[in-house]
């Protein structure tokens, strides 16, 4: 899991409907991309401004999507050489 802390309010409300609709979000921290779902978002009470605690379960990287071969097909006018 992977806890970080904010006081950005666009950026919890953001978190707080992601998680509401169960997608995965995006958050970069420290040069990292960490993308999941978000389990999640905490206000923090007596603190001024205030600032929330957001937990996200990361999801493992999706593969490298393989190409396709090539077709074996030869071109039609190669046919009547």
């Amino acid at each position: 899991m992977f806890t970080f802390e904010t006081a950005d309010q666009k950026e919890v409300r953001r978190f707080r409907i992601a998680q509401f609709n169960g997608r995965p979000a995006t958050v970069k921290s420290g040069g990292a991309t960490i993308t999941g779902h978000v389990r999640s978002v905490m206000e923090k009470e007596a603190s001024v401004p205030p600032r929330w605690t957001i937990t996200i379960v990361p999801m493992p990287p999706k593969p490298e999507a393989a190409l396709r071969p090539t077709s074996r097909v030869r071109p039609f006018a190669e046919d009547y050489f």
